[in-house]
Order: C-alpha cells, then structure tokens, then sequence
C-alpha cells in the first residue's frame, strides 16, 4: 500500500492552516488516525494493496470539506478530491470510488461496498475503545464552541439515540469495538 507522500502533505497542510482551531475533533490527527485505522480495517477485511491505497486517500480527504463548511462537509470534500486527485496520479475511476467512500462517512452511514463499509467504521472507530469519552468530549466541545446554547445534557443525549442506533459494518469492528462500545454506552446512559 502505497499513499503519496506529498499528497499527505498537501492535506494534512490543508488541514492544519485552514481548519479553525475551535474543531477539537475534526482536524488533522483526526484525519491521521482515521487513515491508520482504514488501513489497519482494511487489512483485516483482505483488501489488495490497490483497494488500501484508495481507502487511505479516501480517509486523507475526508474531512476536508471543513475547510469550507461545515454541514454537507462530506461533499465539499469530494469538490476537493476532484480538484487535486489527478494532480497525484488517481484515474476518473479511482476518484468517483473515493468519493463514494467519503459519502459513506456522512452521519447516518449508508454504504454500498467493502471499501465504503471500511472507512465508514474507521471514522467512528473511536467509539468502541477506550478513548471513546475523550473524543467524544472533543467533539462536544466543538460542536460548543459553534453553539454555545449546546448543553452537556442536550449532548449526552444526543450521543446515546446515536450509540443505540449505530452499528458497525465490518467483521473486524463488530468483533474489536462492539463490546467497548456497549460499554460506552451503558456508562453515559448511567
């Protein structure tokens, strides 16, 4: 699996000078972590070293609509991907298929193969393990700072409807997130 270097670069500059300094969640160590766990996922789940290589730009890019904007970030990103993609060597093809897994991290998830099925899961990844209150009091805090009227009740709330209705798509989260993340839950609802 191959990401270029330059690329990476590119966006993780992107994304350090241009994303607010109030988005304690979404920001390039975000963006890196997600791109480790796609790969890590990606592995598990048999992907060819082609399939890594699209999951891994695929997670690079997919924050990088909060440049721009925050809600409908997911498309802003897919604007960008096709604006620089080429640049690094992807094909029409390997662009439309990234911009599917970006998609696929829109919240509610919805995916339609194995590689949307991955990113998917590495982007919410955090949930079932041990620092799941710590993101999640990250994203809190920027979702806060954009609405200051967001109360910590309003927000543990909102974290519980979506714990209780997500799942994860990937044989290898359901198997090394899932009961950390029930855990998780049953820790906020108490």
């Amino acid at each position: 699996m191959h990401i270029n270097k330059q690329m990476t670069d590119f966006v993780i500059n992107l994304l350090k000078t241009k994303i607010p300094d109030n988005y304690y969640y979404h920001n390039y160590e975000h963006t890196l972590y997600v791109v480790d766990i796609a790969i890590e996922i990606g592995k598990h789940e048999h992907c060819t070293q082609d399939e890594l290589g699209l999951l891994a730009a695929a997670a690079l890019w997919h924050d990088t609509g909060y440049i721009n904007i925050y809600k409908g970030h997911e498309e802003e990103s897919c604007i960008l991907a096709r604006r620089y993609l080429a640049r690094y060597g992807y094909t029409t093809s390997d662009i439309d298929r990234i911009c599917g897994m970006i998609r696929a991290t829109k919240i509610p998830q919805s995916t339609h193969n194995k590689l949307e099925a991955i990113i998917a899961d590495a982007d919410v990844e955090y949930l079932g393990t041990e620092n799941a209150a710590a993101m999640a009091n990250n994203l809190f805090k920027e979702l806060n700072a954009l609405n200051p009227l967001l109360t910590k009740d309003v927000w543990n709330k909102t974290e519980i409807d979506f714990l209780t209705t997500h799942h994860y798509f990937t044989a290898y989260c359901k198997e090394n997130n899932e009961r950390i993340k029930q855990s998780y839950l049953r820790s906020l609802i108490n």
